[in-house]
Order: C-alpha cells, then sequence, then structure tokens
C-alpha cells in the first residue's frame, strides 16, 4: 500500500509539474501580447530618419514612422531635443503615425537669429504649423514635463485639432514651475547644506542660476528627486553625436536667474481656469515622489480639470515610464486605445 501511495504521488508531482509549466509559459506569453509594443527596440533610433522643413526661414528636424492615428510627443527642458522621448516611445510606430520633431533652437534644428523667438507661444505654433503640414484634421499630444506646457496651450488655443493628451509630470503655471523651484531649492538645502554653503556664497555675490560657476554647481546636485528608486537610472539617448540640451533656449522661456527666479514666457503661462474647457480626451500622470513637479501641485489638476483622468505612481518620481515601465505603458496603451 505505502509503494502504491509513493508512485501516485509521483504520477500527481508529474502532473502538477507539466501543468505549472504549460501555466507558466501561457502566462509568459500572455504578458509578452499583453507588453509587447512596449517593449523599446534597441536600435529604435536607427529606424527613424530626419526629414528638414522650412518654416519662417528655418529648418526644423522631423521624424515620422508608422501608419495610423497621429501622436505629437513632445520633450521636457525647454532645452531638450526629441530623442529621449523617441528612445521611450519611438516602438509606438507599429501601430500609430509616431511624430518626433526638434521645436527651434534644439536638437537638430536652426537656432534663432534672436533669442527672443525662443517662447513657449512659439512652441505651440510649431506644433499646427507642422499639423497643417502633414495634412493631419487631428493629432494626440504626449507631453513630458515642460513638453506639457505647450501641449496644455495647444488644447486650449486649437481645441478641434486636438483627440486625446497626455500629460506627464507636469505643469499648469508658471506659478507651479516657480513653487516648484521654491521645493526643490529647499530639499537642496536641507539634505546638503555643505554644497548649499557654496550656493549661497555666490548667489550674495551676484551671480545668477545661469551663470558659471553657479550653474555648474547647481547642476551637480544629486539627482533623487529625478528618480525615485535609482539614481543611476538614464534617459535612452542615441550613439550618434547630437546636441541634447540647449541651453540659451531653457534661459530664454525659463529666465536667467529661472532656478530661483522664473521669469521669461513661462512666467506669463496658466491654464488653471481654463483646462475645464479642454475637449480633449485627457491623461494625468504624477510621480509620489517627484521633486521637479510635486505631488503638492500636481494633485491640483484634479480640481481644475476634473474631466481627465489623473494617476499617481507611487514608486516613481519624474520619469515614471523609466521606473515604473511595466504599469505606464498598460496604463498609456489603454488609454490611447492602442491594441
Amino acid at each position: 500500500m505505502r509503494i502504491y501511495c509513493i508512485r501516485l504521488i509521483l504520477i500527481f508531482e508529474k502532473i502538477i509539474s507539466f501543468m505549472k509549466s504549460r501555466y507558466i509559459f501561457s502566462l509568459v506569453v500572455l504578458l509578452c501580447f499583453q507588453f509587447g509594443i512596449a517593449q523599446q527596440e534597441s536600435n529604435i533610433f536607427d529606424q527613424f530618419e530626419s526629414k528638414f522643413v522650412e518654416f519662417d526661414g528655418y529648418s526644423i528636424n522631423l521624424e515620422i514612422k508608422g501608419e495610423g492615428d497621429p501622436i505629437f510627443f513632445l520633450p521636457g527642458g525647454p532645452g531638450n531635443s526629441h530623442d529621449y522621448m523617441q528612445g521611450n516611445f519611438g516602438q509606438y510606430y507599429k501601430t500609430n503615425r509616431v511624430v518626433f520633431f526638434d521645436w527651434l533652437g534644439r536638437g537638430k534644428s536652426d537656432d534663432a537669429r534672436n533669442v527672443s523667438e525662443y517662447s513657449v507661444e512659439n512652441d505651440v505654433e510649431m506644433i499646427e504649423k507642422l499639423r497643417r503640414h502633414l495634412n493631419f484634421e487631428k493629432i494626440s499630444l504626449v507631453g513630458h514635463s515642460y513638453g506639457t506646457v505647450p501641449a496644455q496651450a495647444y488644447a486650449i488655443k486649437y481645441s478641434d485639432n486636438i483627440d486625446k493628451m497626455v500629460l506627464i509630470n507636469g505643469f499648469h503655471s508658471g506659478a507651479m514651475w516657480q513653487a516648484n523651484c521654491d521645493s526643490y531649492n529647499h530639499y537642496a538645502k536641507t539634505h546638503f547644506p555643505e554644497k548649499w554653503k557654496q550656493v549661497d556664497s555666490l548667489r550674495a555675490l551676484g551671480y545668477l542660476s545661469s551663470e558659471e560657476p553657479l550653474k555648474g554647481i547647481y547642476g551637480n546636485f544629486p539627482t533623487k528627486y529625478i528618480y525615485y528608486h535609482n539614481t543611476q537610472l538614464m534617459q535612452k539617448s542615441p550613439k550618434y553625436k547630437h546636441r541634447s540640451w540647449a541651453n540659451d533656449v531653457y534661459v530664454s522661456i525659463i529666465g536667467k536667474d529661472g532656478d530661483f527666479d522664473v521669469s521669461g514666457s513661462m512666467i506669463n503661462q496658466d491654464f488653471r481656469k481654463k483646462l475645464i474647457n479642454v475637449k480633449a480626451k485627457t491623461l494625468i500622470v504624477a510621480g509620489r515622489y517627484d521633486g521637479v513637479s510635486t505631488p503638492e501641485f500636481a494633485i491640483q489638476y484634479k480640481q481644475f480639470m476634473p474631466q481627465a483622468k489623473f494617476v499617481m505612481f507611487e514608486q516613481s518620481a519624474h520619469n515614471p515610464y523609466l521606473e515604473e515601465p511595466d504599469k505606464f505603458y498598460k496604463l498609456f496603451e489603454e488609454f490611447m486605445d492602442i491594441d
């Protein structure tokens, strides 16, 4: 009887083991299918080609691929080139017509003849010029950080031309940008008092945040406010030589002392009272530990734009698509109706 029972147990173990393996295999297949689109290609930058278009005497870098409903991806900064958004969202050419471009003075696009041409308002108009140039009736906008600013301004001004909008760790006003600068400076001062003494000394001598040596010292503070868990995370970028940052654009739009006193074109932006009238289906993403777009102000979107879907990423800072990618891309694809 004992031998029979042992044999029976062994048979059941084999059956259970087989069933487990089949279950695990099916689960893996399901997950691969579910998140297949979100898997970034290692050579994603090689999938795109620059095709320059002329607007107002300037050559603007434009990179498009795919078929289907058009999505414009708007990078942050202001000063960033398009490449990091392409590195994280370029794979959606498999389901949509994806549009990446460099605003004036950024990336591969021409520099302005006068820095006064760098403004939120002109960035908004660039989106509309590209929409008309590409003959799209309606477009969707996906903005990250500063990219959410022209996205919102566009959705308000050109409400009939936009279908969906995704705002990732963004700003609803110049006042919010200033408040978040104040928040970060408090964080830096209280967590790194040794470094902050240098900042205080240079500020007392009249140095602005856009001037060396203050610019270099201020820029070398640890990035815990950008990434919650792993401060070594990096945005995806191409191997070829490129201009990923344009500081003159940042200074023009945010101000010469923008890390302390926001001015420029940004300080005049205030969408709070107008967001209630935005027609575009909207998803707003925030990070619980974001030190750039802090939750204190991010959750105000619930009041100013109650018709939008608001999601707080509890294990992320300023880049949830890098820190919680499975959750982020699942949410993104469901919202954008990407199969």
